[in-house]
């Protein structure tokens, strides 16, 4: 029987390894998302309220948080986020908001090129003796102007036990915007 050399036994298990742990780590989540449109980082962008379909109270505000300081660190510099006085205060929101056509109109009178929107279907810790976090989103950016999406992407994220749930939900939205948005 040959024995390999410890060097080349050692260089063998990283080449080997390293793409298994990528396989292992790209497992926990799932994106798609539409081929990125050349969006302006340097107009003006709005974030409107994110329709809550978990059972989660204060998903969507959650997400909706998230995505606003995300366009910022990603160069979108003229960023606001639709006042909450003027959105509904149902709790427990279903469903597309409400109050969408309202939330675009406003979008329009602050003289906004694209909105960011969407809906959260997944945002809690799985049951069980690890209680991993799990985030599914649905984002979408509309043109303001004509009312049309431009751009959108889906996503579903788990991360490892000791992971902080708002952690897995900005890598996951973070994921799904950054090549929207063209600096």
């Amino acid at each position: 029987m040959t024995r390999l050399p410890a060097k080349t036994l050692s260089s063998l298990s990283s080449r080997l390894l390293a793409p298994a742990l990528a396989v292992l780590l790209s497992a926990c989540s799932v994106v798609d998302r539409a081929p990125a449109p050349k969006l302006e980082a340097g107009a003006r962008w709005v974030v409107l309220p994110f329709a809550n379909a978990t059972e989660t109270p204060f998903a969507g505000q959650r997400a909706e948080a998230i995505s606003e300081g995300l366009l910022r660190t990603l160069g979108v510099a003229d960023v606001q986020r639709y006042p909450a006085q003027l959105a509904s205060d149902n709790l427990f929101e279903n469903g597309a908001p409400k109050d969408a056509d309202k939330a675009l109109d406003w979008a329009r009178g602050q003289n906004a090129r694209y909105a960011v929107t969407g809906t959260v279907d997944e945002w809690r810790y799985k049951v069980g003796v690890d209680g991993e976090p799990a985030v599914g989103v649905a984002l979408s950016v509309v043109e303001v102007p004509s009312g049309r999406v431009v751009w959108s992407g889906v996503g579903a994220k788990s991360g490892w036990s000791r992971d902080a749930l708002s952690a897995v939900a900005q890598k996951l939205i973070k994921s799904l915007l950054e090549p929207a948005v063209q600096r």
